[in-house]
Order: C-alpha cells, then structure tokens, then sequence
C-alpha cells in the first residue's frame, strides 16, 4: 500500500473516483471500468460515500475488493453526515484491518429526502479531528475553487480549508471548468500560509442536463461556450467528444499552472476517463 501524502510528494498523481454500485449490473459495470483503468497505473482512486451515509457499507466492500482484488491504492470517503462517533471509530478499525491507508474526511450531504439524520458531527472538520487522531491514515479534505455552496464568505471558505489543511495531508477540490478557478484558489491558499497539494478534480461532460444538475448542487459554474458548443450536438458521441476536448484542455491548462496531479470523475466508465489521461500523457500505456 502507499499514502497518498507520500505519493504527491513523490511525483504527479493520476487518479480516478468511482462510486459504489447498487446493483448487480452496476457491479459487473464497475468491475469492467476498474479492470480498464487499472491497466493505466493510476496512482490511487477514490470510492465515494452516499448521502446521509446511505452507501457506507458498500463503499467499505469496494475498497476491500479493491485491496484483495486488484493493484489499486483505494482512498475510502467519510462523511459526517448520518454518524455517530462509535460508528466512525468502528469504521477506522474495519478499513484498517483491511488495509486501507487513505481516507477523504467529508461533510457529506443530507439524505434525499431532506430528513435530517442522527449525527455526533456538525462538519467536516469535527470528523477530520477523529480520524486524524488516529495517526493511521493520509488524509485529505474537500476544497470548492468557486467556494462552497453554504459558505458566508469567500474569506471565511478559504479560512475554514486552510484549517482543515492544518491537519491533513492534501486536498481534492469540486469540479470546475475554468483554470483561473484553481490557480485563485491555490493563491488564496499560500496567502495563507498553506503549502499542501491541492489536487483539482475533472469532471468530463457527457450529458448537459446531468452535468447542469451536479453543477446546481455543488456551487460550480458551467461555463456558457461550454454549453453553446454542447447544444451544438446532435448526437451523444458528438457531446462525449466535446466534452473531451474541453476536459483535456483544462487538464493541460492545470498541468501548466503546477497542479500537482489530476483527479478524473469517471462515473463508473472508463473509456472517456482513459481518453483524457491518454491525451495529457500522465496514463502508463
């Protein structure tokens, strides 16, 4: 196994997230896409968590699959959302035992339904104390380069990262589409004293409604000739490319400004994910 703080220090990271599936089909889905993305050697991937905590069983089996099942280095998400601090403890010691070295401390999102869940945790930085005490992990946080979505301020988004930072190893940020959003955010980090990695996460498009959506939810700004040129399309493949073409810019663009890695979205498929790696030359083929 490795962590993920060494492997940012040793060099430029390529990585992948996935999600855990629900279904049998799902499954044998992810199982393809891991199979294909494996053969690129990315650094490490990340297995998210689901709203309220409603995937925290699933998310531990992938990223034991992932360990027994594969060469992968598996980062396991941690929401807040939905936990009590026994639970949380009781996780730690199953992916330790499992040997996992690597955890995402999040806030997480609320359940669907909206129905606020049971919680020992109000933010992400309540749960990143617990976890970083352990002293078993590299941990990394969220950042948001267009600032998170319940945020009062710009200042006080970049205050509350910096202390995040304070006591992690790295960051992974939210999708963005414009470099300035990441090379703003790195200046507003070292103003502040932070020189941890701050890894910007690409998002491809493959579909502008579900890409509109997530964007709604997250605080991030699809940009308008982005979505000229994808209402421009007539056919899916036509919007796959497109969205191709803009994601393998932007990670160019990233490389160029000193990111210290990518972090690819895949939604569980490789080919567009291994296209892009490909096209920015970070994929061992």
């Amino acid at each position: 196994m490795a962590r993920i703080g060494d492997l940012l220090a040793a060099r430029r990271t390529l990585s992948f997230e996935f999600f855990p599936p629900k279904t049998s089909n799902a499954q044998m889905n992810l199982g393809k896409a891991v199979g294909e993305l494996q053969a690129l050697a990315p650094d490490f991937v990340s297995i998210t968590y689901g709203a309220g905590g409603s995937d925290r069983h699933r998310t531990g089996e992938v990223v034991k699959w992932m360990r027994t099942e594969t060469t992968l280095v598996p980062m396991a998400h941690l929401t807040c959302v939905g936990h009590t601090r026994t639970e949380v403890a009781g996780l730690l010691v199953d992916h330790r035992r499992n040997g996992v070295e690597n955890i995402l401390a999040l806030g997480g999102d609320l359940p669907a339904d909206g129905v606020p869940v049971k919680s020992d945790y109000r933010y992400a930085l309540d749960l990143l104390h617990d976890v970083a005490a352990t002293g078993c992990f590299s941990i990394g946080v969220a950042a948001h380069p267009e600032v998170h979505p319940r945020s009062t301020s710009r200042r006080s988004d970049r205050e509350h990262l910096a202390t995040k930072l304070s006591m992690a190893d790295f960051a992974l940020t939210q999708f963005f589409f414009d470099v300035e959003h990441y090379v703003r955010l790195v200046d507003e980090m070292s103003a502040l004293g932070n020189d941890k990695p701050i890894v910007p996460g690409i998002m491809p498009v493959t579909n502008l409604r579900q890409i509109t959506r997530m964007a709604e939810m997250s605080g991030a700004e699809v940009p308008q000739w982005l979505i000229d040129r994808l209402e421009m399309c007539t056919t899916p493949e036509q919007v796959r490319r497109v969205g191709i073409d803009a994601a393998s810019k932007l990670c160019r663009d990233l490389l160029d400004a000193g990111a210290p890695g990518l972090h690819l979205y895949t939604l569980n498929s490789a080919a567009t994910a291994k296209e892009i790696a490909v096209n920015v030359d970070l994929a061992a083929v």
